[in-house]
C-alpha cells in the first residue's frame, strides 16, 4: 500500500521547524519525509536509494530498475544531515567529504538535486 502523501500545508511548515532546530521528533520525521517526497518528485525513478533512518526511504533518479535485495545505488544519512542538503545549509561535497553522507555505488549522487524547494 502506497504511503499518503504529504500536503505543502503540513509539510511546508514541519521543514522550516525542523530547519531552524529545536523541534519534535514527530515534526522533524514529518519534515524528512515530505522532503524525501520531493525529492521522489523532482527525480522520479528507481536507481537510486536514499535513505534518511528511522524516518524514511525513497527511490529516485531515473535509469536502470532495481527490484530484488540490496540496491545497487544507495544514499544515506541522518535526519540533521539530510535538512541541511534539503535546505541548501549543506552542499552535497560538503555532505560527502565530512563523511555524513554515505554513497555507495557508481550513480549514488544527489548532486543537482539538492537544495529543495518547499
Amino acid at each position: 500500500m502506497a504511503r499518503a502523501k504529504i500536503a505543502d500545508d503540513v509539510g511546508g511548515p514541519a521543514v522550516r521547524a525542523a530547519v531552524a532546530g529545536g523541534a519534535p521528533r514527530d515534526t522533524t520525521a514529518t519534515a524528512v519525509r515530505y522532503l524525501l517526497q520531493l525529492l521522489a518528485e523532482r527525480a522520479p525513478g528507481n536507481t537510486v536509494e536514499v535513505r534518511v533512518p528511522p524516518f524514511g526511504a525513497v527511490q529516485c533518479i531515473p535509469g536502470p530498475r532495481h527490484t530484488r535485495g540490496t540496491p545497487p545505488n544507495v544514499v544515506e544519512m541522518d535526519a540533521a544531515t539530510w535538512l541541511g542538503l534539503a535546505s541548501g545549509s549543506l552542499t552535497w561535497e560538503e555532505g560527502v567529504a565530512s563523511g555524513a553522507v554515505h554513497a555507495s555505488g557508481q550513480r549514488a549522487s544527489l548532486e543537482g538535486l539538492v537544495p529543495l524547494r518547499y
